[in-house]
């Protein structure tokens, strides 16, 4: 994601039609997941590369959802998942 604005104590992050913003606060939330959709499995194995660190394990096919993906912390402890669906 590239920066999009930044200010006093929130940085907000931008990547195609997505945005996100993050705050500094006392406290992290770390509550659900956000999801980062790809549309190859090639590049859901790409950014394991790049976030290998951080991941659970490696990217693996779940058949229930029809999907190829892994999961990840970022460093406040949010869990953080990388997908690609079979269908779309």
């Amino acid at each position: 994601m590239e920066v999009w604005l930044e200010q006093e104590d929130c940085t907000i992050l931008h990547h195609g039609n997505l945005m996100l913003g993050f705050c500094q606060r006392e406290r992290a939330d770390a509550c659900g997941i956000i999801t980062f959709y790809f549309s190859s499995t090639e590049e859901v194995d790409g950014r394991y590369e790049d976030l290998k660190d951080l991941a659970e394990g490696p990217p693996k096919e779940n058949p229930k959802y029809r999907i190829y993906h892994f999961f990840l912390r970022d460093p406040e402890g949010r869990r953080l998942e990388i997908q690609k669906f079979h269908d779309i």
